[in-house]
């Protein structure tokens, strides 16, 4: 179900009666008041010239933007004390676990989460604004066939896994209502993959989920600025515009609907990942348990580092404070500092973009930005001169994109859940095109995935020759595979019943 489209995708958009949206109906008079007020009346500067759909068109842009909270941003990002002198330190025990460590506590957080999801107390973000155009594709990235012998998309691949989770929360609580193990799927795309997105969900019946738990909403966007903080026009009815960073997520939460939509649900937890992960264990009852044991209102997965100088933000305390902490950030010193056994890393929380919040701290987030950082991305932008009213395309950097990270959060948190899995079990993102010498690719996504179900398979005594891939339907993490004890699997094959 999207927020803004009715069921039928080709009747004309009317807005969603589950999910309101804010708006904001300024006339042009207001508008002009408004911008004026705040030191960007130029946006004007050639509404007159403009014919009624193209000044329709500015006055809807004019009103999504809050012009004030943008000028407050790039205020706050471009006088940012920068952090290199920040005190870097290790995270602290009491926020730390790893089911690599300690695989004895896995049961009772598996437990609790499969309890939770059973009661419909559990749902799930996706962040999918991404387009596959690294990947050589023009769909989104969400869209993209990695290779597996069933040829699934990574939306189908995670749809099936949420299909499967509601399934083991139900046989793991049968005093419970089935009815309730409902876990809904906000997928946040962008403007450019919104329809896209969309239409594919639709052409796939939704993967065999409900349509109206399945919810989509759009990423937001700020204006670009010039270098003295004024919004650049791409044309004389359009301001220039770039997305506001994953971690715009939390103001598109507010203003698409979803935090009143999870309230009339009544769900307390979110579990949110990125969609280029092949290897993502939606709505993961692990997690979600661990967290919640731990009384977090926000929680981080994360991976051991495979080596020092790993590219890799890491998840650790900064001035105090929880961060992740880009890998071009801590000195090589840190980096390669070794724990007390001599072997394991002390930095070593590699940050993979998987989270957990209570509904209640992300309703807190409103508050916390009014402080955040953005970040800082000096880039050439095309733009009208307003001198010369033609358009510029720059040679050097004459302007400023700014981006906020999901994890931007962490620092007002005073209790965060970090908690360790194996990568090879949990992380293989999905980057670079195929045949990429960096990996990160379709092939290297491929393999992790069959390697997985071939681990599995091998554990209950099967013997597996070929590539042999397993449907989340069958199994979501290994389980229930006994069946299979003796059975020789040739593949290419999808064991997608038992």
């Amino acid at each position: 179900m999207s927020l803004t489209a009715p069921t039928n995708p080709d009747m004309e958009r009317t807005p969603s009666r589950l999910l309101e949206r804010e708006t904001h109906n300024h006339s042009e008079e207001s508008l002009r008041a408004l911008y004026s007020q705040a030191g960007q009346g130029h946006v004007f500067q050639y509404f007159d010239t403009l014919d009624t759909p193209a000044k329709e068109a500015l006055l809807s842009q004019l009103r999504e933007m809050d012009v004030d909270r943008c000028n407050r941003i790039f205020s706050k990002a471009t006088t940012a004390s920068p952090h290199d002198k920040d005190a870097i330190d290790p995270l602290p025990s009491d926020s730390f676990d790893s089911t690599i460590e300690n695989p004895a506590l896995v049961p009772e957080w598996r437990k609790l989460g499969l309890e939770l999801i059973a009661k419909g107390k559990v749902a799930v973000i996706l962040l999918a604004g991404g387009q596959g155009t690294r990947l050589g594709s023009s769909a989104p990235k969400g869209c993209y066939d990695i290779g597996l012998p069933s040829h699934k998309s990574l939306f189908q691949l995670q749809a099936e896994r949420i299909l499967a989770i509601q399934k083991i929360a139900i046989a793991a609580n049968p005093d419970l209502p089935a009815q309730k193990a409902i876990v809904p799927w906000y997928v946040m795309t962008s403007e450019p993959t919104r329809k896209a997105t969309e239409a594919f969900f639709v052409e796939h019946k939704y993967f065999g989920l409900k349509e109206e738990n399945v919810i989509f909403f759009n990423q937001g966007v700020l204006p670009a600025f010039g270098m003295d903080g004024k919004f650049l026009l791409e044309d004389k009815g359009v301001i220039s515009t770039a997305p506001d960073g994953n971690g715009g997520i939390y103001k598109a939460l507010r203003r698409e609907g979803v935090l009143k939509d999870l309230e009339a649900r009544g769900i307390p937890f979110v579990h949110a990942y990125c969609v280029d992960n092949c290897l993502v264990k939606v709505a993961d009852p692990v997690f979600i348990g661990y967290c919640v044991s731990k009384n977090a209102p926000c929680g981080a997965k994360v991976v051991p580092k495979q080596r020092a100088n790993e590219p890799v933000g890491v998840v650790c305390l900064r001035d105090h404070k929880f961060a992740v902490v880009e890998y071009s950030e801590i000195p090589a010193e840190l980096s390669a500092k070794l724990n007390a056994d001599g072997k394991t890393l002390t930095y070593n929380a590699a940050n993979i973009a998987n989270h957990f919040y209570t509904t209640e701290f992300l309703h807190s987030i409103e508050e916390m930005e009014k402080t955040m950082e953005f970040h800082v991305a000096k880039k050439k932008i095309k733009h009208i001169n307003l001198e010369t009213n033609e358009l510029v395309t720059p040679t050097a950097n004459n302007g400023i994109k700014l981006e906020l990270f999901i994890f931007d959060v962490f620092p007002f948190c005073e209790k965060l859940a970090v908690l360790e899995s194996a990568r090879k079990e949990e992380f293989s993102p999905l980057k670079n095109a195929p045949g990429s010498k960096d990996g990160d690719s379709p092939d290297t996504s491929r393999v992790d995935v069959l390697s997985q179900h071939k681990r599995f398979l091998e554990a209950v005594g099967a013997v597996v020759v070929g590539d042999v891939e397993l449907s989340p339907l069958v199994s979501y993490e290994g389980e229930g595979l006994e069946s299979l004890k003796g059975s020789e699997l040739v593949g290419p094959k999808v064991v997608d019943s038992l």
